[in-house]
């Protein structure tokens, strides 16, 4: 005769799909839980419309620069000094205005 002994489940399971009618009925149950770590996909009729995490203590832009995703530009001294460049079309080339007004007539 064999033994089989299961292990004591001593939390609660934790769902990652979470209907909003449930979250609203328990909503501080599962910031409890976002606080301990835990994310949650939040669901309407069955299908996914949000996402409930716990903060990082970043936003968003700050994450994208630390994952390399978003690089920084290097200083290049104050705006002022910048102009934007003037680009004429050479001699035999007209600009693209003319050439839309003599489409026209």
């Amino acid at each position: 005769m064999y033994t089989l002994t299961m292990p004591r489940i001593t939390t609660e399971a934790v769902p990652d799909g979470v209907g909003l009618r449930e979250l609203r009925a328990k909503l501080s149950s599962y910031i409890d839980r976002v606080k301990d770590g835990y994310s949650f996909t939040l669901t309407e009729n069955g299908r996914p419309v949000a996402r409930l995490l716990p903060l990082t203590g970043e936003s968003n832009f700050e994450r994208l620069v630390r994952e390399g995703i978003i690089e920084l530009p290097e200083d290049s001294g104050p705006d002022e000094a910048w102009e934007p460049p003037l680009a004429l079309p050479p001699e035999d080339q007209q600009w693209v205005s003319e050439m839309i007004r003599e489409r026209r007539w």
